[in-house]
C-alpha cells in the first residue's frame, strides 16, 4: 500500500436509520402543509361545479367566485369588521384567561372556593349566547360594546378554568413531598413544581378559547349593539338577499378565527420549547 493511500482519512457514514428518520419527518411536514390544500382546492371544485353546472341556486349556495368578487370589493369594510370582531374577542379571551386563572388557583389553594366555584362554573359552561347577549347589550346600551367583551370573556374563562385547574392538580404527590423535605416555602414549591406542570394545562386551555372567544363575539352582535362586527354585517347582508356579500363577510369570519388559533398554538410552542425538561 502506498504511503499517500495510507494517509487518507476514514470515510465516516452517517447511519442510514437517522436518515430515514429526517426523511420522514420531512415527508409529515410537508404532507401536514399539503393535504389542507388540497383538501380546500378539492371543495371549492365541487362547490363550483355544483353552483355551475348542477345549477344550484345562488340564495343556497353561491359560488365561490361570487364571493370572492365581493371580497375584494368590500375588502376595507370587510377588514372594518374583522378589527372589531377581533378587537372584541380579544379583550374577552385576555379578560377570560386572567379571571380563569386566578379562580382556578384559589380553588387549588382552598377547598371551599373550588366547592363555590364548581356550579357557578357548571352554570357558565352551558348558558346559551343567544340568551345572554340581548340581555347583555340591553344593559349596557346600544352604543356600548361591552356586552359583546363579556360574552367573549365568559367563554374564554370556562375552558381555561377548568384546564388550569387540572393542571394544578396534576403535580406527584412525591415532588410535594420531596420539597417539603427541602423545607421549600409554599411559593417555592408552586413555582418549581406546580406552576411548570400546569403550564401545559393552561396553554391547552387558551387555544380552546381563543376560538371560542371569537365565536362567542361573533354571535353577539346578531343581537343588537353597535354596527361594525363582521356578525352584524353578515345578518344585514343576508336580510338583504346579499348571499355572496354574506358568505364574504363569513369567510373573514373564519380567517379571524383560523389567527386567534394559530396565535395560540405559536404562543403554545414557544413556552413549551422553553420549559425545562422534566
Amino acid at each position: 500500500m502506498s504511503a499517500g493511500a495510507a494517509e487518507m482519512p476514514p470515510v465516516v457514514r452517517r447511519p442510514r436509520g437517522s436518515q430515514d428518520v429526517r426523511a420522514r419527518a420531512t415527508r409529515e411536514r410537508i404532507g401536514r402543509v399539503v393535504a389542507p390544500i388540497v383538501v380546500g382546492l378539492a371543495v371549492l371544485g365541487v362547490w363550483q361545479f355544483l353552483v355551475s353546472v348542477v345549477g344550484v341556486s345562488d340564495y343556497l349556495l353561491p359560488s365561490p367566485a361570487a364571493i370572492a368578487e365581493e371580497f375584494v370589493a368590500f375588502a376595507p369594510a370587510i377588514l372594518a369588521a374583522a378589527g372589531v370582531t377581533g378587537f372584541n374577542a380579544l379583550v374577552g379571551l385576555v379578560v377570560g384567561t386572567v379571571l380563569g386563572i386566578l379562580l382556578a388557583w384559589a380553588a387549588a389553594q382552598w377547598r371551599a372556593i373550588d366547592a363555590m366555584a364548581a356550579p357557578v362554573v357548571a352554570a357558565l359552561a352551558v348558558v346559551p349566547i343567544v340568551a345572554l347577549a340581548p340581555v347583555l347589550n340591553t344593559m349596557f346600551g346600544a352604543d356600548s360594546q361591552f356586552g359583546r367583551q363579556a360574552i367573549a370573556a365568559i367563554a374564554a374563562f370556562v375552558p381555561v378554568f377548568v384546564n388550569t385547574l387540572r393542571g394544578l392538580r396534576q403535580a406527584a404527590p412525591v415532588h410535594r413531598e420531596l420539597m417539603r423535605v427541602y423545607a421549600a416555602s409554599g411559593t417555592q414549591t408552586f413555582r418549581t413544581v406546580t406552576l411548570p406542570t400546569a403550564v401545559p394545562f393552561l396553554l391547552t386551555g387558551i387555544r380552546i378559547a381563543s376560538s371560542l372567544a371569537v365565536i362567542s363575539a361573533l354571535v353577539a352582535e346578531y343581537f343588537g349593539g353597535p354596527r361594525g362586527g363582521l356578525g352584524s354585517f353578515i345578518s344585514t347582508s343576508a336580510a338583504s338577499s346579499a348571499y355572496a356579500r354574506a358568505w364574504a363577510y363569513v369567510v373573514a369570519a373564519i380567517a379571524l378565527g383560523l389567527l386567534f388559533m394559530l396565535a395560540t398554538a405559536l404562543l403554545e410552542r414557544i413556552v413549551l420549547r422553553h420549559r425545562p425538561a422534566a
